[in-house]
């Protein structure tokens, strides 16, 4: 493909968010309504006026261009979710347009280092996406709601651009707007009355959370249970469940990673033969820490900057609950199981095998999720009538994820971190429709 048809791609990707200023003027039905045209103008007229030009050489290989088809598909998606929040929906398609678009742009002809962790994707790229995407989210928010919005709209912007780095081939189009719009839906659910209630504790709370998380995450590089990055993200991680969710919460955290680390370590001589043990030695990196607590890190904050501290400590109970028993079931699954298979299919693979389950690393699973659920009940996160959501929700967080590594880990749309984070999302939103 040459750089000019591909320039034509994001000038018309970038154009379309031009449409988002109608926002304003639109109630949802009406709104939904043309974007119903406008997948209906991308899959039948767009291709013949713009010919070759707008199909990534993915798409020539198929026959039709995906990624025009899900550009209108997600801000249907977006405008049905937030159907009296608008200016939310102005603020993603942002991001989706200017972001998204001025990141190939400006990537592809200005030279700069590249991101460390996805080589195809550089430095100059990234800082476009932020900076267009969170003018461009910015400025429609702006509009479409009538007042100055800034925060959320550039924090958005900010995770979308991390989003869309990961070395994934899920499709743009899908990821940054659903990025966006789950970091603009949690914005919204903020209060500044309960922040300034809770600042003063916060900060009282805040150098312990420090201290014991730096000697904790100290002690755990030196007995080779984390990297370096996986100490630094760690930390991080720790200082905000201790500082927002309390020290109960933080205990929580330390007994899931205390748990799923002995679970790695089981029966490692057969997984180190079979070529299925944890790398670097079952050192876990930032990654780790990111997938398996970022949901419940989220939570914590939602905690103390919303009205619902209640429903977010379930949240981070069971999102946590998730994160430790799913690595539980993997782990003795991979080391003990004997008849693996595949969710999706049913049929026998070799333990390992992503999206794989047995009957032994389920069970584990499940008695990982009850121990759990229950350490949570005595340390007063939740009540014990809660006990059986947490464990559904978990439950249902590892069959997900094992659909989804049957069928999208292989191809590479979605990596095992990635996974991991959908796992406990499910498992907290779960949790939160059994309470």
């Amino acid at each position: 493909m040459s750089a000019h048809s591909e320039n034509a791609r994001q000038w018309v990707h970038i154009g379309s968010g031009a449409f988002a200023l109608l926002l304003r003027f639109l109630s949802w039905p009406q709104a939904a309504v043309l974007a119903l045209i406008a997948l209906a103008f991308n899959a039948f007229a767009l291709p013949r006026l713009g010919g070759r030009r707008l199909y990534r050489p993915s798409d020539a290989a198929r026959g039709f261009p995906l990624g025009i088809l899900l550009y209108p598909l997600s801000v249907l998606g977006l405008i049905l979710t937030f159907r009296s929040r608008l200016d939310l929906v102005a603020a993603a398609w942002g991001v989706l347009a200017f972001g998204d678009g001025f990141a190939t742009l400006v990537g592809r002809r200005v030279r700069s280092e590249r991101l460390p962790w996805n080589r195809d994707k550089s430095v100059a790229g990234t800082t476009a996406f932020v900076v267009f995407g969170g003018l461009g989210a910015i400025a429609l928010a702006s509009w479409t709601s009538g007042q100055a919005v800034v925060a959320a709209p550039l924090l958005a912007a900010i995770t979308a651009a991390f989003v869309e780095s990961i070395p994934v081939t899920l499709d743009d189009n899908l990821s940054v707007p659903l990025a966006a719009g789950a970091v603009l839906w949690l914005a919204s659910l903020t209060n500044g009355e309960a922040w300034s209630t809770a600042l003063p504790w916060i900060a009282k709370t805040l150098p312990l959370a420090i201290a014991v998380n730096l000697v904790v995450a100290w002690i755990g590089y030196r007995a080779k249970t984390v990297s370096l990055s996986g100490l630094a993200g760690g930390v991080l991680v720790g200082i905000v469940i201790f500082a927002a969710g309390g020290a109960n919460a933080w205990l929580l955290l330390f007994l899931t990673f205390a748990i799923a680390t002995a679970a790695s370590k089981l029966g490692l001589r057969r997984k180190t033969s079979l070529g299925i043990a944890e790398e670097r030695g079952g050192r876990r990196g930032a990654g780790n820490a990111f997938a398996n607590c970022g949901v419940a890190t989220i939570a914590a904050v939602l905690a103390v900057t919303t009205s619902y501290p209640m429903e977010s400590l379930l949240a981070l109970t069971a999102a946590l609950t998730a994160g430790g028993s799913d690595t539980v079931a993997s782990e003795i699954g991979k080391a003990w199981g004997r008849r693996t298979f595949l969710v999706s299919t049913l049929h026998r693979v070799a333990p390992g095998t992503p999206g794989a389950m047995s009957l032994e690393g389920t069970l584990a699973g499940l008695a990982a999720a009850v121990a759990l659920g229950a350490f949570a009940i005595l340390l007063g996160l939740i009540g014990s009538s809660l006990l059986f959501a947490v464990v559904v929700g978990a439950t249902a967080g590892a069959l997900v994820e094992s659909l989804l590594g049957a069928t999208l880990e292989g191809p590479g749309i979605l990596n095992n971190d990635m996974l991991n984070f959908v796992n406990t999302a499910v498992a907290a939103v779960v949790a939160l429709a059994f309470a």
